[in-house]
């Protein structure tokens, strides 16, 4: 069984050179404006206000970093969350979009501290055309010691033929609501399989 010891806020950062220093295993958290990474962010470290969610969907323009202890057995292991901005509702000018992009696009590529890339996509709108290109764009990226999960959330809005047609056309699929905690042990599980090599 996986336990959260200890999450707190470490820093934000706007671009590369800002963030904190590589070494410790990140799982980074990449999906539209909305889609709740926040949520599951507080979900996940059993908090309620780790990370601050917005009112304004796409407002969040910074890498925020957070320090996370697990424990398994007593024994301790030392991870980052990293929650990556927004994309898709966000109100800017073209000029400060395509920087906030090309931060990203440079994080995404060039952090070698990223274990595991979590795409969050909204249950309730499965199919868009800018999560498919996230996802192809992940998988342009990925190196071969990275994995990418797609992770399906806000699953206690759906019916159970909503869940059951996700589910024919993504097998792998994991369904998470982070006001219910479904889906968030399993996920937890999950995390620390990849990047850490457990077997549980």
């Amino acid at each position: 069984m996986i336990h959260v010891k200890e999450a707190r806020f470490v820093k934000s950062a706007s671009k590369l050179d800002e963030s904190t220093p590589e070494g410790i295993s990140e799982v980074a958290f990449i999906g539209r404006s909305n889609v709740g990474k926040s949520s599951l962010i507080n979900a996940l470290s059993n908090r309620k206000d780790l990370a601050k969610s917005s009112s304004t969907p796409g407002k969040t323009r910074l890498i925020n970093f957070f320090h996370v202890t697990l424990t398994q057995d007593e024994t301790a292991f030392t991870l980052q969350w990293v929650d990556l901005p927004g994309f898709g509702y966000a109100r800017v000018s073209h000029s400060m979009k395509d920087e906030w992009q090309k931060n990203l696009t440079e994080y995404l590529k060039k952090r070698v501290s990223i274990r595991l890339f979590l795409h969050l996509v909204d249950a309730r709108h499965p199919f868009l055309e800018n999560d498919k290109a996230v996802h192809d764009y992940l998988h342009d990226v990925v190196r071969p010691d990275q994995t990418i999960l797609r992770i399906f959330t806000k699953a206690d809005k759906l019916t159970q033929s909503e869940i059951s047609v996700i589910k024919k056309h993504y097998p792998d699929a994991l369904l998470v609501s982070s006001s219910r905690k479904k889906g968030i042990e399993q996920l937890l599980a999950q995390i620390f399989n990849v990047v850490f090599g457990a077997q549980l």
